[in-house]
């Protein structure tokens, strides 16, 4: 199959890639490393199944990719961690309003032209809960958010990129997908991406004391990569003109403080815990229901949080 992947030189989407090409498919990668570098598709450009064009999805798609037939899109492009989305608020709204429309037209375009219509994958986040008050959150759930706090441009930008993909559907008859992604953790991970995973890892491995904002008693659960990436295969896959949204996460939640101490011994470093005061809007849980995901796809996680960290820091370690 002939597969779009935007966004996909970033952490989920070079591991995305990574798998679509060892399956066969012809990927074509689009990325403009504002939020990801280079080194993350360095070994993919071995693959003669792999194309990279470098591109900004705020701006219509080149002729070179409007000229090929697709099967598939998984729309992932948007600077997705807090340091990086909040670096220029409005570009990230651009990027999940204007850059998600551009795609969603381009993939309109393709059955207007050459009478297909490729799937679509959108991938949304749990931002879009917002600071939740009911756990766990089902995809009913409307949220609970802040549109005018300085997290608002992703969470906000999300939620209205969801509304983009909802109102496709009903008008075109476009087969979109949504999924809310959850915390995802795993190699590829940026160590500069401001995350409690890999700011943990990064100041254990330089022995330096773990930074916990707040007291460490907020809660998050957190699912390793591979298990993310086989359930938007399963979602993809899936024959049904099905919508979603569908929560993809581990719903075994866990405190930062834990967390924290969990790096700590696998690291096997002896370092402390240095204590901040809670970033504003900054949730105090998140943990997803996962039913819909296993009864429309049968997925589940499957990586326990010690044996993806192990890996994870294993990864680390090889480039710090």
């Amino acid at each position: 199959m002939n597969i779009l992947v935007t966004g996909g030189a970033g952490f989920i989407g070079s591991n995305l890639c990574f798998k679509l090409v060892n399956e066969g498919h012809k990927v074509y990668c689009i990325d403009n490393f504002y939020s990801c570098k280079k080194e993350n598709i360095l070994y993919l450009k071995k693959y003669s199944n792999f194309k990279f064009i470098e591109h900004d999805i705020i701006f219509p798609l080149p002729k070179k990719v409007s000229e090929t037939i697709f099967d598939q899109i998984y729309h992932l492009a948007c600077p997705a961690s807090p340091v990086i989305y909040q670096k220029d608020h409005i570009y990230t709204l651009k990027v999940n309003f204007e850059g998600t429309l551009n795609i969603l037209n381009f993939a309109k375009k393709q059955f207007e032209k050459f009478n297909v219509k490729p799937k679509f994958l959108f991938t949304s986040t749990s931002e879009v809960y917002g600071d939740p008050e009911v756990n766990p959150q089902t995809e009913d759930y409307r949220g609970n958010v802040n549109p005018h706090g300085i997290r608002s441009c992703y969470d906000e930008g999300k939620r209205a990129a969801e509304s983009l993909c909802m109102n496709f559907w009903r008008k075109y008859n476009l087969p979109v997908k949504i999924v809310r992604i959850f915390n995802t953790y795993g190699p590829k991970m940026d160590p500069q991406d401001g995350r409690a995973v890999s700011n943990f890892i990064i100041q254990a491995l330089k022995g330096k004391n773990l930074t916990i904002y707040g007291k460490g008693n907020q809660t998050r659960s957190f699912q390793y990569i591979g298990d993310l990436i086989k359930g938007m295969n399963l979602y993809m896959g899936l024959e049904e003109n099905y919508s979603g949204p569908v929560n993809l996460g581990n719903p075994e939640e866990i405190s930062i403080i834990d967390l924290a101490k969990i790096i700590i011994e696998l690291t096997n470093t002896n370092v402390g815990l240095d204590f901040y005061d809670l970033p504003k809007d900054d949730p105090t849980k998140r943990c997803p229901d996962i039913l819909l995901a296993y009864n429309k796809l049968g997925w589940k996680p499957e990586v326990n949080i010690k044996n993806g960290l192990k890996k994870t820091i294993e990864y680390f370690r090889s480039i710090v």
